[in-house]
C-alpha cells in the first residue's frame, strides 16, 4: 500500500518531531522543511498530500509560502500558529488554507483532521474517523465533544485525548507508555503515575459508564470494553 505523504514546515525542532512521529504511527509518510524557502523547494521535488505549514516561519512565512503555492496547486494545507486571533485564523483560509490550529495543539487531533481533510480533498469524506459510539459514550472528534447519555461532559484535553485512543481501540490494552507517548508528546519524561490520576479523572467525570468500561489491566494499562 502506497502511504500518502506529508510535509511538515515549522522551524521548531521539538514540534517537527513530535508531529513526525505521530503521522509515522499513524501510517504517513514524512518530509521535514525548517523554513520557508525550504518548504517551497521540498513542495516542488517531494510532491506531498498535505502540507501542515507553521506561520511564523524564518525567511518566509506561512502567508507567503501559502499564497505561492496556491498559485498553481490545490494540495491540501493545513497551518499551524501561536496566534489565536480572528484575523490570522480568516486570513490564513482566504488565502486557501484547508484548516486552522493554533499551538499547543493535540497531536492526535491534528491526525484526525489531516485524514478528514485528506477524505475531502479525495471526495471520500465519510463519518468513521470523527465519530465514535461505545455504549453511550459518545465522542465527536471535529468539535472535541464528549456526551454521556446525550448530556455535554466537559473533558481537559488530555482527558478527551485518553478517550478518544480508547475508543479507537475498544477491546485492546493500551500500555501506560504507549499513552504517555501517544497523548503526551514524542518525548515526555513524565511518569506512568500520570496517566493513572487522568484515568482516574475521566472515569469519573463519564460516571457510571466510564467506570465500569475503562478496565485496569493490572501491571499493564487499561482497556475500553466494548460490549
Amino acid at each position: 500500500m502506497i502511504k500518502q505523504k506529508i510535509l511538515i514546515v515549522d522551524d521548531e525542532p521539538s514540534i517537527q518531531e513530535l508531529i513526525r512521529f505521530n503521522l509515522e504511527q499513524a501510517g504517513f509518510e514524512t518530509a521535514i522543511a525548517a523554513d520557508g524557502f525550504a518548504a517551497l523547494e521540498m513542495y516542488e521535488s517531494y510532491k506531498p498530500d498535505l502540507i501542515v505549514l507553521d506561520l511564523m516561519l524564518p525567511g518566509k512565512d506561512g502567508y507567503d509560502v501559502c499564497k505561492e503555492i496556491r498559485r498553481n496547486s490545490n494540495v491540501p494545507i493545513i497551518m499551524l500558529t501561536a496566534k489565536e486571533t480572528e484575523l490570522e485564523r480568516v486570513l490564513g483560509l482566504e488565502l486557501g488554507a484547508d484548516d486552522y490550529m493554533t499551538k499547543p495543539f493535540s497531536p492526535l487531533e491534528l491526525v484526525a483532521r489531516i485524514k478528514a481533510v485528506l477524505r475531502r480533498a479525495s471526495g471520500q469524506e465519510s463519518q468513521d474517523e470523527n465519530e465514535y459510539k461505545v455504549g453511550n459514550i459518545h465522542l465527536q472528534v471535529d468539535t472535541r465533544e464528549v456526551r454521556v447519555n446525550d448530556q455535554l461532559v466537559e473533558l481537559t484535553r488530555k482527558e478527551f485525548d485518553l478517550l478518544h485512543i480508547f475508543m479507537q481501540n475498544v477491546g485492546k490494552v493500551m500500555t501506560r507508555e504507549v499513552l504517555l507517548q501517544k497523548v503526551w508528546g514524542y518525548e515526555y519524561e513524565g511518569e506512568t503515575r500520570t496517566v493513572d490520576v487522568h484515568i482516574r479523572h475521566l472515569r469519573r467525570k463519564l460516571g457510571p459508564e466510564g467506570e465500569s468500561r475503562i478496565e485496569t489491566i493490572h501491571g499493564v494499562g487499561y482497556k475500553l470494553r466494548g460490549n
